[in-house]
């Protein structure tokens, strides 16, 4: 028995004609005729007389339409239920966030849904992206803002937008008085990574042209954990960092970050979520506001970006309320 079959005989009920409650239904009348029979056959009972004209429903049948016109209305009801839910600004949600984007976007991130959600409470977590996955999965925290993609099937992702990479240098290195930077040789053994952050430090390793970090920095090693003190140890001129943009935009130091030349490195930030996740409008709020507040030197090689919803026809399709 299905909700489609329900809706058939409640069609028919108030039809009483095959061919117009097959019009009304949007189906063929043989597609429709099978249905009955083969709801008919499960439970046993004749729903209509089919030698009374016009078409009338048998006794029990009339209770069993009865009984399909209140079940509709309550399933219409749960659809109703979800759709609010969907578009529900208010209550909890738990936010985990990428470290190496964390300490330069929260900050403006939380200004910005202050006003466009007010009464939703956010807890915020930082943590690495493995970390971040598992959360999500497990249900620990509702979204998270990281780098994509993940390659996990289970989560879903929604790019915002996608962040340049700089090279940090020391004012001795070779290209401190340079515009842009070009990778040196002597950097490659210079680079200096973060401890947990695998998937940053794999695209790090990329850019260099580096397979693995076993040969980085053999006399000393460092187990760091934020791109402040990788900027630091850069200062004192024991090594050689590549670092998010957003993570100097308010350094007014010259010399200290380049951008790189053509082609650019990049990394994309999306929202992730799991693909249980449901408030779709405070999703659609957050990516805005992260988009809004992100600094103009950052968004003028990108355009904005919405969500786009793949939604299942049976949530968006307007249906009829029953009587």
């Amino acid at each position: 028995m299905t909700i489609q079959q329900l809706k058939y005989i409640v069609a028919l009920d108030e039809e009483r004609h095959f061919a117009r409650a097959a019009e009304v239904c949007m189906v063929t009348q043989p597609g429709l005729t099978i249905q009955l029979k083969n709801l008919e056959e499960e439970i046993g009972i004749k729903i209509f007389d089919r030698n009374k004209v016009p078409l009338t429903p048998t006794v029990l049948g009339m209770e069993i339409i009865n009984k399909a016109k209140k079940i509709l209305r309550q399933a219409d009801e749960i659809r109703d239920f979800v759709v609010n839910e969907k578009n529900l600004l208010e209550g909890e949600l738990k936010l985990g966030i990428i470290s190496t984007l964390s300490p330069y976007l929260i900050p403006l991130f939380i200004n910005a849904m202050k006003e466009a959600t007010p009464n939703v409470r956010f807890i915020i977590r930082e943590s690495n992206t493995g970390q971040l996955m598992k959360d999500l999965e497990t249900g620990t925290i509702d979204v998270a803002i990281m780098a994509t993609p993940t390659g996990n099937a289970n989560l879903i992702e929604h790019p915002v937008f996608k962040e340049p990479f700089v090279a940090y240098l020391n004012e001795g290195h070779p290209m401190a008085k340079e515009d842009f930077y070009e990778l040196q040789p002597t950097d490659k053994t210079e680079l200096l990574l973060l401890h947990h952050e695998f998937c940053y430090n794999a695209q790090l390793l990329d850019i260099c042209g580096l397979k693995t970090s076993d040969k980085i920095k053999e006399q000393f090693t460092y187990d760091i954990s934020s791109i402040e003190t990788l900027k630091n140890l850069v200062r004192a001129q024991l090594g050689f960092a590549i670092i998010p943009q957003l993570s100097v935009v308010n350094e007014t130091e010259s010399g200290l970050f380049k951008p790189f030349k053509e082609p650019i490195p990049v990394r994309e930030i999306s929202l992730v979520v799991s693909d249980s996740f449901s408030k779709k409008l405070l999703l659609e709020k957050m990516n805005e506001a992260i988009w809004n507040c992100l600094p103009e030197s950052l968004k003028k090689n990108f355009s904005y970006r919405k969500i786009r919803w793949n939604d299942s026809p049976y949530f968006v399709k307007e249906v009829s309320k029953y009587m």
